[in-house]
């Protein structure tokens, strides 16, 4: 398997805030740091993304992802003791709403991040 290089870079820039910032915040406030840091390190991302989800031929707006970066990944934050299981679930559909291959579901309450992080591909 070839090494994800943007995964990589969200992934890194995610460990630097919860270096920094470390558990028991909300998830806003990891969503608008992880979101200044990827922009430091020039990465292009966008918060509270608004897509349409499709249900036989009619668009359905109201779906928002927590981050899209580079128009390329789809990044569920999650700030919670234990991550529940509907959340994978949740990162699926992002996917398949949004037509994208990769995604990162990414809890910040671990007191290690990396083992808070999860790849969901397609």
């Amino acid at each position: 398997m070839a090494r994800d290089e943007l995964t990589e870079k969200v992934i890194g820039a995610a460990i630097e805030v919860h270096r920094i910032l470390g558990p028991g915040l909300l998830e806003s406030i990891y969503e608008e740091a992880l979101c200044h840091e990827l922009q430091l390190r020039g990465v292009a991302c966008e918060r509270q993304k608004e897509v349409d989800v499709i249900y036989k031929e009619r668009v359905i707006k109201g779906q928002k992802l927590d981050v899209l970066v580079e128009g390329e990944i789809v990044v569920e934050l999650k700030a919670v003791a234990k991550l529940p299981n509907v959340a994978i679930a949740q990162t699926l559909s992002y996917l398949k709403s949004t037509g994208l291959k990769r995604g990162l579901l990414i809890n910040f309450s671990q007191a290690k991040l990396i083992d808070g992080v999860k790849r969901i591909s397609l």
